[in-house]
């Protein structure tokens, strides 16, 4: 394969910032990519910290000014890793210089951003992806797989979540998190569920939804945004659905978790044992049918690059390996590859109209936000 480098910059060396770097760093070995990133910049808020990052991660540069690193020529592809304020400046930036980005989660602060940022990223023609990283784990891609076949029937039901417990503790003290609607539970962790809805069920006609705070006051301050949240959910296909997100959520780590029912059949999956997918089957004899058990191996959708033994298991940095397999690979072909900017607007879209149910205490069509 005839292989060149790419200079990838990230924008944010936080947690998402070393996920990437740490993906982009090894992605070429495991997946034999055309493309070969070269981590080239990194910028951050302050030029100490950029220099942190730099040094850690191995890139060749750092800045405390994201322009500077969205304008280097150096710099060919722009990964977007920092605060959900600063996307919608940063793509459009980057747009505009005819760069493509990697954008994480959700695509802005507000559907405001989200629709300024699809039309600028469709205006510019270039290769846009959005970071939802737990639907590429080889069992839910397996799952979409498993639907796509019709392996359980006809969907009838869906149920999905993202459920944490890191805010379930009324003692936690107030922090980051506890102020701003982008920071809280519909901002951060619902984008998830709900993309995770798209990806297996399709699209979402209409949502009834109720939004709460559990938690209004902790030590050090007043909480104003939301902990939890339910919707119910009308797919166009007519199929009925639910999705709930909550930080506290008490007990839960890593509750990233679906279950379809079927005319044929059920699925179901727990991100807390992200290395299995149950599936049963409702053929042969009753008393024989029961859930079962499949384990990830290399039978399964990017898993074996990582491991040739099935049920060794991929971890939560591997998804961020695929990601970025896919966003390289789409910069390769120049085709676009899922999630792009126009998923993740759908994503944005839910969520606004999510809020409006809440609001006026009624059903809203997703066609009306």
């Amino acid at each position: 394969m005839d292989q060149r480098e790419i200079g990838i910059g990230i924008v944010g060396g936080g947690y998402m910032g070393k996920a990437h770097a740490v993906a982009m760093s090894s992605v070429g070995a495991l997946f034999d990519t055309q493309l070969r990133p070269r981590l080239e910049m990194v910028a951050a808020r302050s030029e100490d910290s950029a220099e942190t990052y730099r040094a850690a991660y191995g890139f060749a540069r750092g800045t405390s000014d994201w322009r500077t690193l969205v304008a280097d020529p150096k710099v060919e592809a722009i990964v977007i890793a920092s605060t959900q304020d600063t996307h919608r400046a940063i793509a459009e930036a980057a747009f505009a210089l005819g760069k493509p980005v990697l954008c994480e989660k959700p695509l802005g602060a507000s559907i405001e951003d989200a629709r300024a940022m699809t039309a600028a990223a469709k205006a510019a023609g270039v290769i846009n992806m959005i970071g939802f990283n737990y639907a590429r784990t080889p069992a839910t891609q397996y799952a979409r797989k498993l639907l796509a076949e019709g392996a359980i029937g006809r969907p009838t039901w869906y149920r999905g979540e993202h459920t944490e417990d890191f805010l379930a503790d009324p003692d936690t003290p107030y922090n980051w998190r506890c102020s701003g609607r982008a920071t809280g539970t519909m901002g951060d962790l619902a984008p998830h569920p709900v993309n995770c809805a798209l990806a297996l069920m399709g699209p979402v006609a209409s949502v009834m939804a109720e939004i709460e705070t559990v938690h209004s006051e902790r030590p050090g301050g007043k909480v104003d945004n939301d902990d939890h949240a339910q919707m119910m959910v009308r797919f166009e296909s007519g199929v009925l659905g639910h999705i709930y997100a909550s930080r506290t959520a008490t007990g839960r780590k890593m509750g990233y978790a679906y279950e379809i029912h079927g005319t044929q059949g059920a699925i179901r999956f727990d991100g807390e044992d992200q290395n299995a997918l149950w599936l049963y089957k409702a053929d042969g004899p009753e008393a024989q049918r029961g859930f079962t058990k499949i384990l990830t191996g290399p039978e399964h959708p990017d898993y074996l690059p990582f491991c040739q033994g099935p049920g060794h298991g991929t971890g939560y940095q591997d998804q961020i390996i695929i990601e970025a397999k896919d966003f390289l690979e789409a910069l390769a072909s120049r085709e676009a590859r899922w999630p792009t900017f126009a998923d993740g607007l759908a994503v944005s879209e839910i969520i606004e109209a999510a809020w409006r149910s809440s609001d006026s205490r009624a059903w809203v069509n997703i066609s009306d936000v």
